[in-house]
This record gives C-alpha cells, sequence and structure tokens, in this order.
C-alpha cells in the first residue's frame, strides 16, 4: 500500500475516533440541563385540570398540543412534519369505550427535529405519547405518570439537545422528536406516522420509548433509582450495549430487564409506541417505571411524581441519544421481528 495514502487512511481514522470521543466528553454538560426543576414546572401545567386529561382528539388534547409546539419554537427547535407547523394531522375512527359507539376524531402528532451537522439524513427517534384517557363521568384523570412523564421527559432532552446545537455542538446525525397521539386508544398516532412516515424509514437508526417514568413501583420502593428496559436487545445487541454502558459511566441506575423477557405475560413491548418502529425491523428501546395503584385512575397526580428518579432517568436516556446521534457507524440489526399484537 503507498505510504502517503495509508498515512492519510490512519489520519482520517483518527479524525473520526477524535471526533466521537470529543462530543461524548461533551455529554455529561448537556445532560445536566435536564433538571427535576424545569420537570415539575411542565409537569405542573402538561397534567394540570385545564388540559382535561388530553383525550385523543378532545379540546384538551389539543391544548397538550399547542403547549408542545409552543415550547419547542420558545427553544429554537425546527419543525419536523411537511407542512412547517410541528402537526401530523390525522383522522382517527377510535374504538367506543364501556359499550359506546365508535367514533372518528381530528387529531395529531407533533414532531420536531434536531438537525445532523455530519449524517443529516440518519435519524435517531425519541418518542413519547402525549395523550391520557380524559374525563369520566365527571371526574379528570390528568395522567401525569402515563404519560406526562414521558412526554415533558421528550421536551427536556430536546431543549438539553438545543443548548448542545447552540454552543455548536450539534448531533451528527438528526434527532427526531416524535410526540404521538392515541396511544391509549390502540398505539394509533405510532402507527400512523410508521405507515406515513415523514423520514426515511430506512435511515431511521433506532427508536428509544418513554412511556411512564416518573413513579416507583412495589418491588422498588425502597430504591427508586431504578427503570425497567424492555426491547433493547430484541433487535441489535448493540443498543442493548450502548444502554448498559451509558448506565455504568453516567447514571448508576438499576436497569430491570423483568418486562422484556419473551415470556413475560404483560406483554409490555407490544402494548408501546416503540413497537410500531420494532415491528419495521428498526431497533426500539423502551423505558418504564412500572404500573402502580393510580395506574389508569383519577389519582394519577403530579403530587406523587418522583422528580429526582425523572431527572436521573432522563439524563440516562439523554447519554443513550447522545451515543446512537454521535457514533461513527449506525447500529447493527442482528435481531429477528416478532409480531406479537
Amino acid at each position: 500500500m503507498n505510504k502517503t495514502f495509508l498515512s492519510l487512511v490512519i489520519i482520517s481514522l483518527i479524525t473520526i475516533n477524535f471526533s466521537f470521543a470529543f462530543q461524548t466528553s461533551k455529554a455529561k454538560k448537556f445532560a445536566k440541563t435536564i433538571t427535576e426543576k424545569e420537570l415539575s414546572e411542565h409537569l405542573y401545567t402538561y397534567a394540570s385540570d385545564e388540559f382535561e386529561g388530553r383525550d385523543t382528539g378532545a379540546p384538551g388534547q389539543k391544548k397538550a398540543v399547542e403547549y408542545i409546539r409552543n415550547y419547542y419554537k420558545s427553544i429554537g427547535i425546527e419543525p419536523g412534519d411537511l407542512e412547517g407547523d410541528y402537526f401530523q394531522e390525522m383522522t382517527l375512527t377510535m374504538r367506543g369505550r364501556r359499550g359506546q359507539k365508535p367514533k372518528t376524531v381530528e387529531t395529531e402528532n407533533v414532531i420536531a427535529i434536531i438537525r445532523g451537522s455530519e449524517k443529516p439524513d440518519e435519524y435517531v427517534v425519541i418518542t413519547a405519547h402525549l395523550d391520557h384517557v380524559g374525563i369520566t363521568d365527571g371526574e379528570i384523570y390528568n395522567g401525569a405518570d402515563d404519560n406526562g412523564s414521558g412526554t415533558t421527559t421528550v421536551l427536556e432532552i430536546a431543549e438539553a439537545l438545543a443548548i448542545a446545537k447552540n454552543m455548536g455542538h450539534s448531533p451528527r446525525r438528526s434527532v427526531l422528536c416524535l410526540l404521538v397521539t392515541g396511544e391509549e386508544k390502540g398505539l394509533l398516532g405510532s402507527y400512523y406516522y410508521s405507515e406515513n412516515p415523514v423520514f426515511d424509514v430506512d435511515k431511521t437508526v433506532a427508536d428509544v420509548n418513554i412511556d411512564m417514568v416518573g413513579r416507583v413501583d412495589k418491588k422498588y420502593e425502597d430504591n427508586p433509582n431504578y427503570i425497567y428496559v424492555i426491547g433493547s436487545d430484541r433487535l441489535s445487541t448493540d443498543l442493548h450495549k450502548i444502554n448498559e454502558n451509558a448506565n455504568n459511566t453516567y447514571a448508576g441506575l438499576t436497569l430491570d430487564y423483568k418486562y422484556n423477557d419473551e415470556k413475560d405475560p404483560n406483554r409490555y413491548y407490544f402494548r408501546s409506541d416503540h413497537y410500531n418502529f420494532a415491528r419495521l425491523g428498526i431497533p426500539s428501546i423502551f423505558f418504564f417505571n412500572g404500573v402502580h395503584e393510580d395506574y389508569h385512575q383519577p389519582g394519577d397526580t403530579v403530587d406523587k411524581i418522583n422528580f429526582d428518579k425523572m431527572q436521573n432517568v432522563g439524563r440516562l436516556i439523554f447519554h443513550t441519544i447522545w451515543d446512537l446521534a454521535n457514533r461513527n457507524d449506525r447500529i447493527e440489526v442482528d435481531g429477528k421481528v416478532k409480531v406479537g399484537r
């Protein structure tokens, strides 16, 4: 091999690896901008009575998407939808509750994007569902944990990425913040996106899904710094290793894989929005605190949220996303798609 050519190859490899190492060294600084104070400020608004339980297509859900859109505008994150207004609009026909007839509603996903600096046409997607179950018998189901906690965590991660970009450290790949509607009606908003993607599915590196991260279940009453991790190794062992490394390096949480067992009767892997990416062969990871006595009850209120735990989980997720977005090669798909719904 020509010595000059060999020298150029070596220099190129050193430059690439230095770029990744430099980006990684900055990650901790940006992760620290995710704070329990700001999470609390968001959630006390987002899961308030004003938003009327955010039932899909209802006035409260419309207030919720306006809140999200206005926040993205305020921190300078650009829209990621085709029309440039942050909304991916759709008409959904939803099954009726408690013997009621099906109904058709107009609703929307909210999409924002932080453009990648070097590989802008490869995408890491962050999902959380923005809806809840609304009002039943005159009582508002605020859904602070389900899934106000996931939605507001995405807002904080988006802000951390915006800060990084403004300081000259844009992620190398694009990061798509996709807050989806209709999860409580059957994963409808994420299904709609997966069938009508704004960005090339083949260029989607991974989906990172956040659904209920603000409470503590009975198993961990004495150890709130835990999170259940589901799906990380189903399609990509790289994804699993990246999250493990992020936790070992930065977060130190207890990662529990109980619900990732394919024999687990709860089958949570098939029950949240990441599945609509996984079914297409896109590696997906789902962060979840487990159920509690207020799950789908009016008692799921903000005063019961553990914001310190939310902060710690949010920072872990940021580090995992940062690695996915900045590593030299996209993660390898080495698992098989499992159909379960």
